[in-house]
């Protein structure tokens, strides 16, 4: 998990969560959400987190929302890498619908 947070800070994403959602969710126990300014950056972060993914030899699972690059949601199995364009990380707000989760404090 703390690989793919080093893979967005790389590409500079904004404002990086990690939320702990073990025994609150069966869809993942890690959501690491954050944001880019521009619809380039949104798409150079999911391309950072799966080129790190495949450095690791980490399963990506599936990918959905480079082209468009508004919310882009990289499946690695246990951790889900959300990384929203500024608008949209607003609009949906997944801090707020995980609020039961714990954050994840990065050292």
């Amino acid at each position: 998990m703390e690989q793919m947070v080093d893979a967005v800070e790389d590409k500079k994403a904004i404002n990086v969560v990690t939320l702990n959602l073990e025994g609150i969710s069966l869809i993942a126990d890690y959501f690491i959400i954050c944001h880019g300014n521009s619809e380039t950056q949104v798409q150079a972060i999911g391309s950072s987190v799966r080129e790190k993914a495949g450095e690791l030899g980490i399963r990506v699972r599936g990918i959905e929302g480079m082209n468009t690059a508004r919310w882009v949601l990289v499946d690695l199995g246990d951790v889900v890498v959300h990384i929203f364009h500024r608008d949209e990380r607003e609009f949906y707000n997944l801090e707020r619908l995980w609020s039961d989760a714990k954050i994840v404090e990065h050292v």
